[in-house]
């Protein structure tokens, strides 16, 4: 079970009498959709210990042959009538963000909810309603004392659920859910004896989205600020850390999916080996830099956003503001007011901001996840491949059927939610700009689920975050994937058996070169791109072509390339330091780039 699954919150764990709601009379179920058969529910018993799960109600689903008709089970002890609403829980979300993930995405909810929406209309409407206290010309609402000011801040700080509870309320008999703010702020207020005088300026010359797109761009503002961007750096610094700490381990690298196969005999026993043809060697910390940096710049991108607001009226003219007050300059009110709020200014809209910048944000946390991916897939391989092993921990399963596995499932579920994050994304980047005429209401329902793809998006950063912490290199991790078995000589000197553990991790160790070893991959050939540059140092005619014929499709081991650099015409000087040569040393600045990785990341981070 993933963390999460379940909360110990009883307002969050289904009731047994909800559970038996399910197979209510009332439920909306068509016996056409069991046919042919019917489908009968033996008799339920409710529990009444609802915190605890020790007594389980037992459901049992029958196929009644007879006809097509579902039975609804009899419940002793509970009306059912009264019991068909299918109250929200852990267990009864449809969302798993918000059920069997919760945990681990709930930090979002403060700003990315329906409460999160409600609050920072709130917020919006008390603002504007202190802003136009601070504008001469409009006599009507003067000065607050600072201790009104404080009042309504305080309305603004100590916003709570009851709160947004009593907007819910009132938006059942208003049916809009702006104006329902709008009538709960009037009641707060309504017996302050500085605030009761101005009611009315609540809202005022405002359509509903000039609160509802600052509403939206706060409620991103602050979910970036404190959730998404402290967990992107918290990734960031994690993946930082395997690259320093992995600087210095050799690996192959592996391009083009090269896939050679070979028979290898031992005594009696043959083996089939298939192993990737690698490329030039690098090491493990390098490549983990790579990422580092990749994500530090879409980070960056994602921190440099600017979140836009308009604040011009029913339709982005100001025409209610300048018939009501024609001396004001109320585009310069407008900027003052959104950019008072920590927003950038848009001038140029309709009745609703374009959402362009909501669309550029989305590209670029979809960016951020498809590099994300990118690494979950890379350690999934390596995992695969035996350069990791992951850390076990005690009573977990990693197969319902085969005892023995460990799977990397933290890297499998980041990938997957990177996946169902970047579908949502998309559809709020391509919809969000396209709006009829001067506006339409199609982007009202879909900004609700801004929160469904950030929520997936910070979902799988702690998914790949928790797969760092279990990954350990394997013990054996001085050549990454050469490709070395090594057969363990009995007593009597002959090799009889394979060290299978040795086999599946691919390595190749000084101590495996002195031991009896079977060379299944070439690795010396990967230092036939330095070896042509010798050769063309020294004028041997043809380099590439001879490289070529000694390796391409052929098996080359370290005998035969120590014959073909002993068959060239070099000085020995020469010879001598090619023959010196092997992947361990053949890496290049791979070191060097890993350990330096911080500097990289705060380059482009621009500090």
């Amino acid at each position: 079970m993933e963390a999460g699954a379940l909360s110990s919150s009883n307002s969050r764990v289904l009731s047994h009498t909800q559970m038996l709601s399910l197979f209510s009379n009332t439920a909306p179920w068509k016996p056409a959709l069991f046919s042919p058969k019917g489908i009968s529910f033996s008799s339920l018993q409710s529990s009444s210990s609802i915190g605890s799960l020790r007594n389980y109600s037992l459901c049992c689903a029958v196929l009644g042959a007879k006809n097509d008709t579902v039975f609804s089970p009899e419940v002793k002890g509970t009306d059912h009538k009264s019991s068909g609403v299918f109250e929200l829980s852990s267990l009864t979300a449809l969302s798993p963000l918000d059920g069997r993930y919760w945990n681990k995405v709930k930090d979002l909810a403060p700003y990315m909810s329906e409460y999160g929406l409600i609050r920072y209309r709130v917020l919006v409407e008390i603002k504007w309603l202190l802003m136009l206290s601070q504008i001469p010309e409009i006599t009507e609402v003067p000065r607050f004392s600072d201790e009104t000011q404080q009042f309504l801040q305080g309305l603004i700080d100590g916003f709570s659920m009851e709160d947004a509870l009593q907007v819910k309320n009132i938006e059942k008999v208003t049916n809009h859910d702006v104006k329902a703010v709008e009538y709960l702020l009037k009641q707060k207020c309504g017996s302050h004896p500085e605030i009761s005088k101005v009611l009315e300026f609540f809202h005022f010359a405002c359509t509903s989205e000039d609160i509802n797109n600052l509403a939206h761009a706060l409620m991103l503002k602050e979910a970036l600020n404190k959730v998404l961007l402290p967990v992107m750096d918290e990734l960031i610094g994690a993946i930082c850390n395997m690259s320093k700490e992995y600087a210095h381990i050799p690996m192959l690298s592996r391009t083009h999916g090269q896939l050679p196969i070979g028979i290898v005999s031992i005594g009696i026993v043959s083996i089939i080996i298939s192993l990737f043809k690698p490329a030039s060697p690098t090491t493990l910390g390098k490549e983990m830099a790579i990422f580092a940096v990749r994500l530090s710049r879409e980070r960056q991108r994602i921190s440099q956003t600017k979140l836009l607001g308009k604040f011009a009226g029913a339709v982005g003219n100001y025409n209610a503001h300048l018939v009501a007050y024609p001396e004001i300059n109320w585009p310069k009110i407008a900027e003052e007011f959104v950019q008072s709020l920590g927003l950038t200014f848009n001038p140029y809209v309709t009745q609703i901001e374009p959402h362009d910048y909501m669309a550029s944000l989305f590209h670029a946390v979809i960016q951020f996840n498809n590099i994300l991916t990118d690494f979950d897939r890379d350690i999934w391989g390596y995992i695969s491949l035996g350069y990791f092993k992951q850390i076990t921990k005690a009573g977990e399963i990693g197969s319902s059927t085969m005892p023995h596995k460990v799977n990397p499932i933290d890297f499998e579920n980041s990938e997957g939610n990177l996946g169902k994050a970047n579908a949502g994304l998309s559809y709020l980047s391509m919809k969000l700009p396209i709006s009829r005429w001067q506006r339409d209401l199609t982007d009202s329902t879909v900004l609700r689920n801004m929160g469904e793809g950030l929520g997936h998006s910070l979902l799988a950063y702690r998914s790949t975050m928790q797969g760092i912490a279990k990954l350990q290199v394997s013990k054996h991790y001085g050549w990454l994937g050469l490709g070395l078995i090594r057969a363990r000589a009995e007593p009597d000197g002959s090799a009889s058996r394979l060290d299978f553990s040795a086999a599946l991790v691919n390595i190749f160790s000084m101590e495996t070169r002195r031991s009896c070893f079977i060379p299944v991959l070439e690795p010396l050939v990967e230092a036939n791109d330095r070896l042509a540059r010798v050769m063309r140092r020294y004028g041997v005619p043809e380099p590439y072509e001879k490289l070529k014929e000694l390796t391409r499709g052929r098996s080359v081991t370290e005998e035969s390339m120590r014959d073909f650099i002993q068959g060239l015409d070099l000085p020995n000087e020469a010879k001598a330091n090619l023959l010196k040569l092997t992947p361990h040393s053949y890496v290049g600045a791979a070191t060097e780039l890993a350990k330096t990785v911080d500097v990289a990341v705060k380059m482009v981070n621009g500090f």
